[in-house]
């Protein structure tokens, strides 16, 4: 089919020049509805230029680098960041708290007391530790 190397691309203005033939065919392609067989045809253009500019300027290509991978020679392995483990949740025991403060009578709600302890807790507002009701 065709002598050229995958491994070589298009450069400089050559490579503008394909894009051009490329656009321009499109273009006309899609404004006067020739797709089929346009498109072949546009495609065979392509490879005639192609074809003509490895004859006429063959310093049009240009090697394509190849990427080296490197090498593993050691492998070495990382340590696995150490495993948090939460720290237990206190349950505390809305039951037990009373429904108001004894010594400022507001009321008291389990998500607004500061908990001291798992069955001890303060009022909100006046800072008085609280006694529990028995269970």
């Amino acid at each position: 089919m065709s002598n050229r190397d995958p491994n070589k691309k298009l450069v400089g203005p050559w490579r503008t020049v394909h894009a051009v033939i490329w656009l321009v065919g499109i273009y006309i392609l899609a404004s006067r509805g020739w797709w089929w067989p346009g498109i072949l045809i546009l495609v065979a253009i392509s490879a005639i230029y192609e074809g003509l500019l490895q004859q006429v300027a063959p310093d049009a290509y240009e090697e394509e680098e190849q990427k080296e991978e490197p090498l593993a020679t050691g492998i070495t392995r990382e340590e696995p960041p150490p495993i948090m483990t939460p720290n237990p949740i206190l349950e505390h025991q809305l039951e037990l708290l009373p429904q108001v403060c004894p010594n400022c009578n507001a009321p008291i709600r389990g998500h607004e007391v500061k908990w001291t302890g798992t069955k001890s807790a303060d009022c909100p507002y006046c800072g008085t530790n609280l006694p529990m009701n028995k269970a």
